[in-house]
């Protein structure tokens, strides 16, 4: 015999003045919990969102040299940076990633420049940072630190000056050797003061790796310039923001640029100064190979999405200079190098571009011979020709001399014939197409 089943009771309908009592129920609940939580919590990174973490200024830690590290002794480190990208939010990384013990910090505090030299401060932009909601902060040995989201608006191409207190005997062991860009350092705790006394002036960057901002549009992402001395800037004029990066990032609306050269840099052998030489005073301050720096460098940076490599030539220099012979390289060691760079940020979703070695014939580093430019041919025309690359941006055509394609363009020489001054920064800047930043243009293999 078959079960019957009754049909179900008919609801009636609910009035108007029910369902908008609901509503209003619903909403007071909301308020109620959100109350109880953060009222705005960044959440993960949506690159194609409305509002989205970028990068909007980096640069690269290293160690200090053992016999020149510096200490700060209840001091304020007030420190400039040249931003790319805007935003409505912005977030600091300290860093204390070479420190062999913790790092005390006793107070942070961000702003905009005034006016457009010296340390002073807008003081109605001037924001307290913390981190975990608190203002002092101990940074493990090793480690780096985000600091909580601060409410400030930030332009894009804008000065910031981030302001740290260390309150008590602090060697500094994490910095970046050359910012060509004048900090200033005061006594006691100045970091909310307008313009400080500085004590010393100073051409680096102290515990400090990165700026992001929340940034808005509907597609804000990063690229990173990851280089050796000519992308850091090395005999550009200081203060200025000539480095090739800034001026692209002059160039790009909704990209954030972040550059990641330190001078001296190596694709492939970290510092490893001859014993008993002058290098030994100064190499910590080359980094890490860019190999090793990576993933902290390229792949760690908020909203990266594109990556520029310039590299090679200190591989090429360095042996038989500031590092033993026995680290003389090959074409296709360096080439094996890139090669890497290229699957790594491949498999992180990153577009990668690789930039021809420049030329540098009569050099006064030492660094030329006729083995030395061969090696750096082969390189460039494996970079040009193998396609391993997302593309290819060609700095050695611009910058060369065309009377003899082996030097550098005598209009764009700082006097080192290595090094580019401000006019070819620019050059190299202008030799980027910037379409390879649009969505969607190129996607990794």
């Amino acid at each position: 015999m078959a079960a019957t089943t009754s049909p179900p009771p008919r609801r009636r309908p609910r009035s108007i003045a029910a369902v908008l009592a609901g509503a209003l129920l619903l909403l007071s609940l909301g308020a109620a919990n959100s109350s109880a939580q953060p009222r705005w919590h960044p959440g993960p990174p949506d690159h194609h969102g409305p509002r989205s973490w970028v990068g909007t200024w980096a640069t690269a830690p290293t160690a200090t040299p053992e016999s020149s590290t510096p200490v700060l002794d209840d001091e304020t480190i007030r420190q400039v940076v040249h931003t790319s990208v805007g935003g409505d939010r912005v977030r600091l990384r300290l860093t204390n990633e070479f420190g062999e013990t913790p790092l005390r910090i006793g107070e942070v505090r961000v702003a905009l420049r005034a006016g457009s030299s010296g340390t002073d401060i807008a003081l109605r932009t001037d924001r307290r940072v913390t981190f975990g909601g608190k203002e002092s902060v101990t940074v493990p040995a090793g480690a780096p630190m985000l600091s909580d989201p601060v409410r400030l608006r930030l332009p894009a191409r804008s000065e910031v000056v981030v302001s740290i207190h260390l309150p008590e005997r602090t060697p500094v062991t994490t910095l970046h050797g050359f910012s060509y860009q004048e900090n200033a350092v005061a006594s006691g705790n100045a970091t909310g003061v307008t313009s400080v006394s500085a004590t010393r002036t100073l051409t680096q960057w102290h515990f400090l790796s990165g700026v992001s901002v929340r940034a808005r549009g509907k597609h804000t992402g990063a690229v990173v310039a990851l280089g050796d001395s000519i992308t850091d800037g090395a005999e550009s004029t200081v203060g200025a923001n000539n480095r090739w990066p800034d001026l692209l990032a002059e160039r790009l609306r909704r990209t954030g640029v972040l550059n990641a050269g330190i001078s001296g840099n190596r694709l492939l052998h970290d510092p490893n100064p001859p014993e008993g030489s002058d290098a030994e005073s100064y190499a910590a301050f080359f980094g890490q190979s860019a190999l090793g720096r990576f993933d902290r460098d390229v792949l760690a940076q908020p909203g990266a999405e594109h990556v520029i490599v310039l590299l090679g030539v200190n591989d090429l220099g360095h042996p038989g200079t500031s590092a033993p012979e026995s680290e003389t390289v090959t074409a296709e060691e360096i080439i094996g190098g890139h090669r890497q760079l290229i699957a790594r940020a491949h498999a992180a979703g990153l577009r990668i571009y690789g930039g021809t070695i420049l030329p540098f014939k009569g050099d006064t580093l030492g660094f030329y011979s006729e083995e030395n430019e061969a090696k750096r041919r082969a390189v460039n025309e494996w970079i040009r020709n193998s396609a391993d690359y997302d593309a290819v941006i060609d700095f050695a055509e611009v910058m060369r001399d065309p009377d003899d394609p082996l030097r550098l363009n005598p209009k764009y020489d700082s006097g080192d014939h290595l090094h580019p001054n401000d006019a070819g920064m620019q050059a190299m800047a202008d030799a980027i197409p910037t379409r390879l930043f649009r969505p969607g243009h190129h996607r990794p293999r």
